[in-house]
């Protein structure tokens, strides 16, 4: 057989299947793009994906010692001021887009010691898949006496879960599994889902600019009710900020938009 006939019935078939079957498993996740992100990252870097291999086996961030106790805040710490009256740290830790950032173990060791030694501003994602990593290393650095109040967590919600009942559902799913009674910052991750059919919202047949405002509507109303205290975005540009402006709640004011994130 010669290499082209090769190639032709053996190999891009074979690649074909591969890719197929990678498709058909990304797309039974609750969010495929996050899962992608999660497994391609790792093997990139020479690591094998805790998608495929489980949690804990990666190597990385080492133990925290169980005696090791919370160190005192930077005194030179800087702060931005949010338009809701709060501050929020101006250096954090991203808990995305390398390797370790997609082991649970490592993401949990990741944020105590973050938390113990002193940063108090962990920035997260839904796409990220480490909302529970996250909150176990939060609950234990507040178990070991780093006070809730000055720790300040940021979470975005993805395009492809955007609309109005769909943003209420899933923020009541990232409190529950960053253990937490509030989250001190929400954004709108993107404008937009990079493609229509991964997106599990209740809005993605009314075009992005409605599902942005029915979006903002149900973040505002989660920070009425002190489940969220701010509102932001990120990665947006002059023309998708417009489209917030105006969102009205019975008469109530929107939320602020607190920061755009890029």
């Amino acid at each position: 057989m010669g290499i082209k006939n090769l190639l032709l019935w053996r190999v891009i078939p074979t690649l074909v299947l591969i890719v197929a079957v990678f498709i058909g498993w990304l797309s039974s996740h609750e969010l495929p793009l996050g899962v992608f992100f999660a497994t391609i990252i790792p093997i990139m870097k020479g690591f094998l994906p805790p998608t495929i291999a489980g949690h804990g086996k990666m190597s990385g961030t080492p133990e925290v010692p169980t005696d090791l106790l919370p160190q005192s805040r930077p005194e030179t710490e800087l702060f931005l001021e949010l338009p809701g009256g709060h501050r929020m740290p101006m250096n954090g830790l991203g808990m995305c887009c390398r390797p370790s950032a997609y082991d649970d173990v490592l993401v949990y060791r990741t944020v105590l010691w973050y938390l113990l030694l002193g940063g108090r501003h962990i920035d997260g994602a839904h796409l990220y898949l480490n909302h529970k990593a996250i909150g176990r290393g939060i609950q234990e650095a507040i178990r070991r006496g780093v006070d809730r109040n000055e720790i300040f967590v940021t979470t975005k919600i993805f395009p492809t879960q955007f609309g109005y009942q769909s943003t209420l559902d899933n923020i009541l799913t990232y409190l529950q599994d960053l253990g937490l009674e509030y989250v001190d910052l929400v954004l709108l991750h993107f404008p937009s889902a990079p493609a229509s059919f991964l997106s599990s919202s209740d809005c993605k047949q009314d075009g992005p600019s409605l599902c942005r405002r029915q979006t903002w509507k149900a973040l505002s109303e989660l920070r009425l009710q002190g489940k969220i205290r701010n509102a932001g975005v990120s990665n947006f540009a002059k023309k998708h900020l417009l489209d917030l402006k105006g969102v009205e709640l019975e008469g109530v004011a929107s939320a602020p938009v607190a920061n755009n994130q890029i």
